[in-house]
């Protein structure tokens, strides 16, 4: 060391001498510093805790749309006739025959009447041609008229006959014509739809209205094909309104076949009380599919990075091992695991979420309660 500052002093640059007084005594105190500690230190205390078993309901979440159970499109039989009223507004209740539109009548009334008079011509031609068809038989066996005569009579009373008949079917055609200028309910329900104004020319077979057939809503969702196994007709369904109130359901029908492309198909639950639920609103729903024993960490020890459920596992060096895992729904404060962990491995609770893979954790013990 001595021998270092008198190199400094015969040294006649001020920098230069700066410098290596600086690197002698970098060298000095490299000399006597302590070697690293091996194995380093914790750099987190935490708590632990290992996958529990517990009694679940499975459920299948999933959203849907609620539509009408059936919708029936409503118009008239008849062409080029006015329409005199509309009786319903869109969202009347109606029942089945009631009244819903009306047309003009008059002309239809004036065509009952011929046809009704039409039919009273084709009685009396009738009553003629049976007593005229009777006395030519008389005169036929008494040989006073020839059988041809005799043949004619006939013919006229089988004319007669027929005229009859058209004339019954052309009254009963009018009666009908009639009947549909009034549109009535088909069936109870919900008027939906509204597409007709008084006044205007009712077109054949043109919508008028529309209705929700007895109110009935049912919803509708797509399930995909590893959670349709477990779906059968009959299970309930919580189905979530617009306003956070929870809607029950039943399954009505599951779909026999699934979508080639998307590999889902259709469920139907009928919604007995709808609540606030309108047709065409989209809604989530919990399909509940019975009980099982899932195992469960708790909702603190997950951790989310890069959108994917991760947990940190102690090893009996103390270090902990980032593992992606498989998580299903949530259950009240614990998360269900499906996959990624083996029974009894202590899993990281408090302080996962400032870990990283390979860390050194101090693990202690929570009292009850704290």
């Amino acid at each position: 060391m001595n021998s270092r500052i008198q190199g400094l002093k015969r040294c006649g640059r001020p920098a230069a001498c700066g410098v290596m007084a600086l690197l002698a005594m970098a060298g000095c105190g490299s000399r006597g510093a302590e070697p690293a500690a091996p194995g380093g230190s914790a750099s987190l205390t935490v708590t632990v805790t290992t996958p529990a078993n517990r009694s679940v309901d499975r459920e299948v979440i999933a959203s849907g749309s609620v539509e009408p159970w059936q919708e029936m499109t409503l118009g008239v039989e008849l062409a080029g006739v006015r329409v005199s009223q509309v009786l319903v507004e869109v969202g009347s209740r109606v029942t089945a025959g009631q009244p819903l539109v009306l047309l003009d009548r008059r002309t239809l009334e004036v065509q009952l009447r011929q046809a009704a008079a039409s039919l009273a011509q084709a009685r009396a031609s009738l009553e003629v041609a049976r007593s005229g068809a009777s006395r030519g038989e008389s005169l036929l066996e008494q040989k006073l008229i020839s059988t041809s005569n005799a043949d004619d009579l006939r013919a006229a009373l089988i004319k007669a006959e027929a005229q009859l008949s058209s004339a019954e079917a052309e009254l009963e055609s009018a009666r009908l014509r009639l009947g549909f200028a009034t549109l009535r309910a088909p069936d109870s329900g919900i008027i939906s739809s509204r597409s007709v104004q008084p006044g205007q020319i009712a077109p054949v077979g043109a919508e008028m209205l529309r209705m929700i057939r007895r109110g009935r809503l049912e919803w509708r969702a797509e399930i995909s094909e590893g959670d349709l196994v477990r779906i059968k007709p009959g299970a309930t369904v919580q189905i979530t309104g617009p306003g956070g109130e929870v809607v029950q359901g039943k399954i009505r029908a599951v779909s026999p076949s699934l979508d080639s492309k998307t590999r889902t198909a259709l469920v139907y639950a009928d919604l007995p009380e709808p609540g606030a639920l309108r047709a065409g609103m989209f809604a989530e729903g919990r399909l509940r599919t019975g009980a099982a024993e899932v195992a469960v960490l708790p909702r603190q020890s997950i951790v989310f990075r890069d959108g994917f459920p991760y947990v940190f596992v102690v090893g009996k060096d103390s270090k902990v091992a980032q593992r992606r895992i498989e998580v299903g729904p949530v259950q009240a404060d614990s998360i269900e695991i499906r996959s990624g962990l083996a029974p009894g491995e202590q899993v990281v609770v408090r302080g996962a979420g400032f870990l990283g893979d390979g860390d050194i954790v101090k693990v202690v013990t929570v009292a009850a309660g704290a």
